[in-house]
């Protein structure tokens, strides 16, 4: 390779973020289906809340130092206009630099770990999630190149892949016996299949010598970029460990499958197309196009779905932990009412960390964040120290503390209007409310939420979707543009023919 082509920049592919949307979210309604399917399965036939717990706290463990891992990467190469070869090289450099610590210092703390919790198997699960880390370089780097060409079609490929390698795995453990080291087990299948995937189809070059000559913008990048993950991991992460260690394992897992189920529902309905965003607004901002109008088409979309999947998740908790999970786990119902609920007050403010480092914030957003961090471990520690329902009710209070920080740096940094964004919050309760309203009704007229049933459950599901659907019409959302005209490109991109080869 000469100097000339390691300094070219490399091209960026005129990928359609409509129809990178689309593959993002198949993706994500496939992986979500995979990996709910393998969480209802696990929990009802090989493992005991006790057991959920123990993986939880070591995976929560693990991940509080592998937020060290990406070093800010991912989003240095997506959203880098100019990237060039040698760049490249000294961002797959640092990766595979920082996984190697990252899985020797999680070795090392395995076993004190253990010895914390009074838990000795922890140390053979953290083991093999370090394990794991190892090989997150090789998929790292080309997934980060498929994202900045907005090719969400390998992507799919990628993720769809290692889920399904995941899934199997963890259930072919846990059927053979293997407890809740089943889970960390199937993690180094998936960590092996995702990188194979990603780098058969974006081929990229991980220097076992990494270079760092010219690397000082990326460090910088990344210097910031870590100490953000740090305070992120210590918000996200921390609960199952504050939990566990002050109510117990049997108390942690039904924490965790409660948390679980009410992110998955977050990360399912709008996970899919928030990684399409930051690629997309990157774009906007190189062309030099206001922000504002866009940013406050995504409050309207995230407003239209996320806050009505929450609200009707919380009024159905019961009947699905009952129906899925079984009666063992029937407190974990009580706990997903407030949990989804304050899943609504985490979406009011979207990209409230990726369009600051997009637009040179940095340093400001780190600040707000170990507030932020603060708030979440604070008002945990308080409820948890009431029991369990009063730490599944502190996420709310930590939920609207999150809002307050975060709603006056985003309007700053992007312009939106308050009198636009307010309208869209108030549709978007009445929305939210319509939509949980039905379930709520047949309690009332038909049957308890303990004896709802699949029937029941059925029919309430689809009644919420036919009170939302009415709803968007009636409050004349503003998403519901968006939403038709999403739906209809999916239809285009199905029915359109393939181009006809070359003779």
């Amino acid at each position: 390779m000469t100097g000339t082509s390691d300094h070219a920049v490399l091209p960026i592919a005129a990928g359609d973020p409509r129809t990178a949307a689309i593959w993002s979210a198949v993706a994500q309604y496939i992986g979500f289906a995979l990996q709910f399917a393998t969480s209802v399965v696990i929990s009802r036939f090989f493992l005991s809340p006790a057991e959920v717990g123990l993986f939880s706290i070591a995976l929560a463990a693990a991940m509080m130092i592998t937020t060290l891992q990406d070093f800010g990467m991912s989003r240095y190469i997506a959203g880098h206009a100019a990237l060039t070869r040698a760049e490249l090289r000294r961002c797959a450099g640092l990766l595979l630099l920082l996984s190697l610590a990252i899985a020797v210092v999680i070795l090392a703390l395995a076993w004190p770990t253990a010895q914390f919790y009074g838990e000795p198997r922890l140390t053979a699960i953290l083991a093999m999630i370090a394990a794991s880390l190892i090989l997150s370089p090789w998929s790292a780097v080309p997934c980060a190149l498929l994202t900045r060409d907005l090719d969400f079609r390998g992507l799919f490929l990628v993720n769809v892949g290692s889920g399904l390698a995941n899934s199997g795995s963890a259930l072919a453990f846990a059927a053979s016996g293997f407890s809740a080291e089943s889970l960390a087990m199937a993690m180094i299948v998936q960590a092996v299949v995702r990188a194979a995937l990603a780098q058969w189809l974006r081929p990229s070059t991980i220097p076992l010598k990494p270079d760092f000559a010219g690397s000082r913008e990326a460090v910088r990048f990344g210097g910031g970029s870590t100490v953000l993950a740090i305070s992120g991991a210590f918000g996200v992460r921390t609960p199952d460990l504050i939990v566990g260690r002050m109510l117990g394992m049997h108390i942690v897992g039904l924490y965790s499958r409660g948390w679980a189920l009410a992110s998955s529902l977050h990360v399912l309905v709008v996970g899919a197309i928030s990684s399409v965003f930051y690629p997309a607004f990157a774009r906007l901002r190189d062309e030099g196009r206001p922000l504002g109008p866009h940013y406050e088409r995504v409050v309207a979309g995230y407003g239209a779905v996320v806050w009505p999947a929450m609200a009707l998740l919380a009024a159905l908790a019961t009947p699905v932990v009952l129906l899925l999970y079984g009666s063992v786990w029937q407190e974990a119902g009580r706990l997903l009412v407030f949990m989804a609920l304050a899943e609504i007050c985490f979406i009011t403010v979207p990209l409230h960390v990726d369009l600051p480092i997009l637009l040179g914030r940095m340093g400001k957003l780190i600040r707000y964040n170990l507030l932020d961090t603060a708030a979440s471990m604070g008002t945990l520690i308080i409820g948890a120290s009431f029991g369990l329902e009063a730490a599944a009710i502190s996420r709310i209070a930590y939920g609207l503390i999150w809002i307050a920080i975060y709603a006056r740096f985003m309007h700053d940094l992007v312009g939106f209007r308050w009198s636009r964004v307010l309208t869209i919050y108030l549709r978007s309760a009445i929305v939210a409310v319509a939509t949980a309203t039905p379930a709520l009704i047949l309690y009332r007229t038909w049957r308890r939420p303990e004896t709802l049933g699949w029937d029941g459950l059925f029919v309430a599901g689809v009644a919420g979707l036919c009170a939302w659907i009415l709803a968007l019409v009636i409050t004349r959302h503003p998403a519901v543009e968006d939403l038709a005209g999403m739906v209809r490109h999916a239809f285009a991109q199905i029915l359109r023919k393939p181009a006809a080869r070359p003779v």
